[in-house]
């Protein structure tokens, strides 16, 4: 137990610890989980997100921290909500994340991903205190032309459907500010802050309740005894469990924080090949891990078009930050059916518990962060 704790003051060379940081989207899948490993790391911690429909991760969790209910698209209210935390390190993940979601309400989701972000930048531009910024983005943020090879940085961003163009608008607006506001080359000299962007594939694990995704549903339905519909089963995707891009972005931060100017970019973070796998593939590997899940193939006839194959190359994570994925394709599926299992059959919440395995199997193969 004390080499572990030893371990926790250590990662990211300590750099969070008494560190102001504001993440927006907090209440959210991700960031209910990125906050649980800043809180680990000693920092302190103010959320701004809108409240989420019960159960909910956050809730759950119960957190120390500074939580704000509030709209990302109310820049005043943003505003002030900065302008009283004087943050130093922010994480922007909040956004209108469902594929399906945009066809029915595009205004909103651009107005959320793309406004939203716009309002966030401004605040980190308008708020001194600021010296390192993170974008959350998606992997569908490039033109996907569903070719079997994986979508580097330097690939043109793009988007079929309003969530994948909203996201590769947002990649866009990072861009801007980065090279309008923040440019790397005026760094010290003109302002004091570095921005990236960061793109992961499809992050599950537990704590998700978000409406229409595959591990939600067929963990609420096999808590239901019910049986799940399958709509896209061929549907190739880079799984990943949630700590593998979370491990990159405070990564990102970190380098960020120490004023490392070549960082201040767009990075990739997915898995390894033999987690891009198919919707059927991943719905299989789950129900090994909890025997209720049951589920049948059925496509809707009137499905709208979402990317039936989509990769991520993450070299350059690879090469220039040391960063890896740590759990293979069977331990993130196996770790996400015994979180809901657990939840679900015992009450249990094992956050902190998988959390802590994560960090033990990063600190035994030596990963950059953990030291």
């Amino acid at each position: 137990m004390d080499d572990l704790l030893e371990i926790k003051q250590a990662m990211f060379d300590n750099i969070y610890c008494g560190k102001r940081v504001l993440v927006t989207g907090d209440s959210g899948f991700k960031g209910s989980w990125l906050c649980a490993w800043l809180t680990r790391l000693g920092a302190e911690v103010c959320g701004i997100s809108l409240p989420m429909q019960k159960p909910d991760h956050s809730s759950l969790l119960a957190l120390d921290y500074r939580k704000n209910f509030c709209d990302i698209r109310d820049f005043e209210a943003c505003a002030k909500i900065f302008a009283d935390f004087s943050p130093e390190v922010v994480f922007h993940l909040a956004a209108q994340p469902i594929v399906r979601l945009s066809y029915a309400e595009p205004r909103f989701t651009f107005e959320t991903n793309v406004c939203g972000t716009v309002n966030i930048l401004e605040c980190c531009r308008c708020t001194a205190s600021v010296k390192a910024v993170v974008v959350i983005s998606s992997d569908k943020c490039y033109e996907n032309r569903e070719t079997l090879h994986g979508y580097s940085e330097n690939d043109p961003m793009g988007g079929y459907d309003p969530y994948s163009a909203s996201k590769g608008c947002t990649e866009l607006t990072a861009s801007c500010w980065s090279r309008s506001y923040f440019n790397p080359a005026e760094y010290g000299k003109k302002h004091h802050t570095l921005l990236a962007s960061a793109r992961a594939g499809n992050v599950i694990g537990g704590g998700d309740w978000a409406l229409d995704r595959l591990v939600p549903d067929l963990m609420k339905d096999a808590a239901a005894k019910r049986i799940s519909l399958i709509r896209s089963p061929e549907s190739v995707r880079p799984w990943q469990h949630v700590l593998e891009p979370l491990s990159g972005y405070l990564l990102l931060g970190q380098k960020l924080l120490e004023g490392d100017t070549g960082i201040a970019s767009g990075w990739n973070f997915g898995p390894a090949e033999n987690s891009v796998i198919t919707v059927l593939e991943a719905a299989t590997a789950l129900q090994k891990g909890w025997s209720d899940i049951r589920f049948e193939v059925s496509p809707p006839p009137d499905m709208p078009h979402e990317a039936k194959l989509l990769m991520l190359n993450c070299a350059k994570a690879a090469s220039v930050l040391d960063w890896h994925s740590v759990w293979s394709a069977q331990e993130t599926f196996e770790m996400t059916s015994r979180w809901y299992r657990d939840f679900y059959t015992e009450g249990k919440l094992s956050t902190f518990e998988q959390l802590d395995k994560y960090i033990c199997s990063a600190t035994q193969r030596g990963y950059v962060w953990t030291k």
